[in-house]
């Protein structure tokens, strides 16, 4: 299958490209660009005229609810969730039920994505059995199965001394470890950012130095293992603050930010809210200013959709009992694109957030507009605004703080593998 994409507006963030031409796409990669690919044969043509073309969003947090939680979402209405919003690859954290602590388990997620034939899905191995941290997973047998990297998603390793044998077990083997930092004693029956909003509110609050405590623990055993760490979902101005001085030092680190993260703060809690209830949690104006503008220059390395489908009578409670998360695939999108314009940021490094970044994060060829890259690509309308109600949202999960909400950015076709996967008039 021969696909021509003809007279859009290529960007390349990987590159920094942004201008207009063509591009063809054949047995499964970016076959030609420009000129090479203009007047070749196809089999199919999609005019792009007046929009942009784009490597596929990389998310590297999308919750697919399979196994185990199906009642939540299915793997079907997930993926379909993905693609509609220009995503055509995402790793998936490994708190399903059972955890993804055994290669069987990895390997049939795998195959369940591969038949469905959507977007790519890369799987997070549990880093310790059942997440209990206590007793370390068999991270080469997972690896072998398909586990890109091993995680505790938002379960935190209390036992300091496990977290220590885990890095060095990872560092010994080459593998990559994402964490949370969270110090779970710290963060004990706390629901919201401790400020003064939840105390107003007479919600139980989480403090910063819940973050930045676990943040300094993880830093200091990664200079001593020199494990290759990602840091999920940082939520505070301190926790950038120690973030850019281990970049100086030279650490081999990264991290990410919750894409909800740059756009809202506790004060959009109003009156008790449960769409806002999230992990981390949503904090104070001036952290929210300071991660939008380190996602900006390069102190994060990537904003992720965090997609965490809950189903209606998890989601309707009062605050402090209702189920964390917010669904997100649909939305990261037009969230980064609205997060890149209050940067004054150009299009190309607002998408490379979304691409370039996690590809490299993820270890993999996507993310670019280059010949031979793979042929997983986005044609999208940047001024198309939409309104963001329940029916509008493919994903199980109707759970969102922006309900209501009108964003520009609106995905016009998405292709895996050169092949088409969702398209939309």
């Amino acid at each position: 299958m021969r696909t021509l994409i003809r007279n859009g507006r290529l960007v390349d963030p990987a590159s920094g490209r942004d201008a207009p031409g063509d591009l063809l796409l054949a047995e499964g990669r970016i076959a030609a660009l420009d000129g090479d690919a203009k007047g070749a044969s196809a089999d199919r043509v999609i005019d792009a005229t007046g929009l942009v073309v784009a490597p596929g969003l990389i998310d590297l947090s999308a919750r697919l609810r399979e196994p185990g939680y199906e009642f939540k979402a299915t793997l079907e209405s997930e993926m379909d969730a993905a693609v509609a919003g220009g995503i055509t690859s995402l790793a998936c954290p490994p708190d399903t039920d059972p955890p993804l602590d055994e290669p069987g388990l990895v390997d049939m997620l795998r195959r369940r994505a591969k038949a469905l034939a959507r977007a790519r899905v890369y799987p997070i191995g549990a880093l310790t059995a059942k997440l209990e941290g206590e007793r370390l997973t068999e991270m080469a047998q997972l690896a072998a199965a398909g586990c890109v990297a091993f995680s505790q998603a938002n379960t935190p390793i209390t036992n300091t001394q496990v977290l220590w044998r885990a890095l060095q077990y990872a560092a010994t083997f080459g593998y990559a470890v994402w964490l949370r930092a969270e110090d779970r004693w710290l963060a004990q029956g706390g629901v919201a950012h401790d400020g003064e909003v939840a105390t107003r509110l007479g919600l139980a609050g989480i403090p910063v130095f819940a973050e930045t405590v676990a943040l300094a623990t993880l830093l200091e055993l990664v200079r001593s293992t020199g494990t290759r760490l990602h840091v999920c979902r940082l939520s505070s101005a301190a926790g950038v603050a120690l973030m850019r001085a281990a970049r100086r030092e030279g650490l081999p680190i990264s991290c990410d930010v919750g894409i909800h993260h740059v756009h809202l703060s506790d004060r959009d809690l109003g009156y008790f809210d449960a769409q806002c209830r999230l992990e981390p949690p949503l904090r104070s104006q001036r952290d929210r200013e300071a991660l939008a503008k380190a996602l900006a220059d390069g102190v994060i390395d990537c904003a992720v959709s965090d997609h965490t489908p809950v189903d209606d009578d998890h989601k309707q409670l009062p605050f402090g009992e209702a189920e964390p998360g917010a669904t997100g695939l649909e939305l990261l999108l037009p969230l980064a694109l609205k997060w890149g314009a209050e940067q004054k940021l150009g299009l190309a490094q607002t998408l490379a957030r979304v691409t370039s970044s996690p590809a490299r994060i993820l270890g993999v060829g996507a993310g670019r507009i280059a010949a031979q890259a793979p042929g997983d690509v986005i044609v999208f309308d940047p001024a198309a605004d939409f309104r963001i109600v329940p029916e509008a949202l493919r994903s199980q999960g109707k759970n969102s703080p922006f309900l209501g909400h009108e964003l520009a950015g609106r995905v016009r076709a998405t292709l895996v593998a050169g092949k088409v996967v969702f398209e939309q008039p």
